[in-house]
């Protein structure tokens, strides 16, 4: 049970980690947030990040196997990194209709996929 909780707590940190870093690029776009400046930009951003870390430590904490949990640290990193870059493709989608999905993109993605098997193999 350990390990879905880390993976759901992953899930939403990974979410709010990529509305801080690439959110504020389509601000520009809406009238409310045209006029920011670059401070009240990395402002707004630290505090959406700050909720990333709401949900980063703990997953970390639970999912980490000297802390009783069933991941080992390189694996937890290699975890995390797919699900960012999950929840990247499908904002990036959502949000910038703009980018398109193509097969080197699919093919990078199936070698990360491929990292997962090896971190994991015993």
């Amino acid at each position: 049970m350990k390990g879905l909780y880390t993976v759901l707590l992953l899930i939403l940190s990974n979410t709010f980690m990529t509305f801080a870093w690439y959110g504020h690029l389509k601000l520009k776009t809406m009238s409310r947030f045209e006029n920011m400046t670059l401070l009240a930009v990395i402002l707004f951003s630290w505090g959406i990040a700050l909720f990333e870390y709401f949900f980063q430590v703990p997953a970390n904490r639970i999912g980490f196997r000297g802390n009783g949990g069933p991941f080992s640290l390189l694996e937890l990193k290699v975890i995390q990194e797919v699900i960012s870059i999950s929840v990247f493709i499908i904002f990036t989608l959502l949000v910038f209709k703009t980018e398109h999905l193509r097969i080197n993109h699919l093919i990078a993605f199936d070698f990360i996929i491929l990292a997962i098997y090896f971190v994991f193999k015993k």
